[in-house]
């Protein structure tokens, strides 16, 4: 087989929010519908439909000091530090959000310079062919980074990219719509690197696709569900009940199309992290699954989890959990050399995309 060019994981790096945040935190919160209504149902019935649908327990909320490039840039630190990587050989940084740096003081998006920018400044990286850029597309964001980060290395423009997912929700979540309660902060970042194999390792595949009918403003930017609350402020909305419905008649074709790319199938595949959106959802998208293969038995620990603990901290979700996993931060969960990964991701747009990943 003749010698190639592939994209592969050298390192990897997170940062996770030191607040945590109960269910119980939210006891006193007042609770409204999209019309302004307030809520009939107690706060302890409300929080406990919750978790039950989405498996939350808790998230982490950034402290007032940090903003998200902060956070994009110390989970950077530590994917560089720990792939003793010198930040001047880097050829691109990828920063995917959403909303920009939003201060605990002035809760509106500032997205000049770019977050990209701010990273390679607070890493004191003066190479200026180190090309920084922000990558804005849904919560499936980070993974489009790699998507991209895949052609540059691939096609010889690049030879290691750094491509991070950082958000911090909870600046832009409505505290009055119980949707608040599913939002986190976090970031992750890993760093790829071209290298040359006769047999195929790394990123194997990857299909994106985005859906802009109706369901383009499924999840949204809007007034708080409180009257009065926030005015001149938007706040991060989602109908839930329409994402929850579309993204199991979507995801899971977008996910088969992609492993129908590389020749391998499902029973080739060791591992599935799908963006910690809700636990329900992420089980149902991985039971539709296995049946489009005709696959009866889900293989145990197959599909790790942290929303439990972490929430929905939108692109920084799937960094996050890769980094926990490699660096042997969830015990019951681990990477082998040579097994296939398969990432996956869906998020405003909408956008949904999947990747294959053969571990080095």
């Amino acid at each position: 087989m003749a010698v190639q060019t592939y994209s592969i994981i050298v390192a990897s790096g997170s940062y996770i929010p030191s607040v945590v945040i109960k269910n119980s935190d939210f006891l006193q919160h007042e609770f409204f519908d999209a019309d302004g209504r307030a809520l009939t149902k107690t706060n302890e019935v409300i929080i406990s439909q919750l978790e039950t649908i989405t498996g939350i327990k808790e998230r982490r909320y950034v402290t007032d000091d940090l903003v998200t490039s902060d956070i994009a840039y110390l989970a950077a630190r530590d994917a560089l530090e720990s792939g003793g990587i010198d930040a001047e050989s880097l050829d691109y940084i990828i920063v995917a959000h959403n909303f920009g740096d939003v201060s605990s003081q002035i809760p509106v998006s500032d997205m000049v310079p770019a977050l990209a920018s701010r990273v390679k400044h607070r890493l004191g990286i003066v190479n200026p062919r180190t090309v920084a850029y922000d990558l804005p597309f849904g919560c499936a964001g980070w993974l489009q980074g790699l998507i991209q980060a895949d052609g540059y290395l691939r096609s010889g423009e690049a030879t290691k990219v750094l491509v991070i997912g950082a958000e911090t929700l909870s600046r832009i979540s409505d505290p009055h719509d119980r949707d608040c309660m599913i939002f986190a902060d976090g970031a992750g970042a890993v760093v790829l690197e071209a290298r040359e194999s006769a047999v195929p390792i790394g990123i194997l595949a990857h299909h994106s696709e985005t859906f802009a009918d109706e369901l383009v403003f499924a999840l949204k930017m809007g007034a708080s569900n409180k009257p009065g609350f926030g005015v001149h402020r938007l706040f991060l909305k989602m109908n839930g009940r329409k994402v929850y419905e579309q993204v199991l008649k979507i995801v899971p074709g977008v996910i088969k199309k992609c492993i129908d790319k590389t020749g391998l199938t499902l029973k080739d595949i060791h591992k599935v992290l799908i963006h910690q959106a809700n636990n329900k959802m992420d089980e149902a998208i991985l039971k539709l699954l296995f049946e489009l293969y005709e696959i009866k038995s889900i293989p145990d620990k197959i599909m790790p989890m942290t929303i439990s603990w972490l929430g929905n901290s939108s692109v920084a979700t799937l960094p996050t959990l890769y980094d926990l996993v490699s660096k042997a931060h969830m015990p019951e969960q681990q990477f082998n050399k040579g097994e296939v990964i398969l990432f996956a991701a869906v998020g405003a747009g909408m956008n949904v995309n999947a990747l294959v990943y053969k571990n080095v």
